[in-house]
């Protein structure tokens, strides 16, 4: 039993392709800039200080482990060794963060004197 054309259902139009989606811009682009100065930048300074400290503090450590257990039979010595490392990593971290945060130190050189030398009068 065939189907008249009478009672079929008219055949949908085909529907046409839906557009592409906008392509994302590359994930390598950069960030976007909040605008302040690196000069006054207190989080991206924060992050290079808190980064510096952890690395010269566990570096300083290890060589300190590693000179103790080379050099020193007494656990006293390594302790000490130990020590003296991590405080050596914490006075290199100190003073780098403060150039981080206040610049470089000013530089002192011996007052140059503009008088004359000699005491003789040409």
């Amino acid at each position: 039993m065939a189907e008249s054309s009478e009672n079929a259902a008219p055949a949908p139009a085909p529907e046409p392709a839906p557009a592409p989606a906008p392509t994302p811009p590359p994930s390598s682009s950069p960030p976007v800039k909040s605008g302040i100065p690196p000069r006054y930048d207190l989080d991206a300074k924060w992050d290079a200080c808190l980064d510096l400290s952890i690395r010269r503090v566990a570096y300083s450590t290890l060589a300190g482990t590693f000179g103790g257990l080379l050099l020193f039979r007494n656990p006293t010595t390594r302790w000490a060794s130990v020590a003296l490392g991590a405080g050596a990593g914490i006075g290199a971290a100190y003073t780098e963060c403060s150039y981080i945060f206040y610049g470089a130190p000013p530089k002192w050189s011996p007052k140059v004197s503009t008088a004359p030398s000699g005491g003789k009068d040409k």
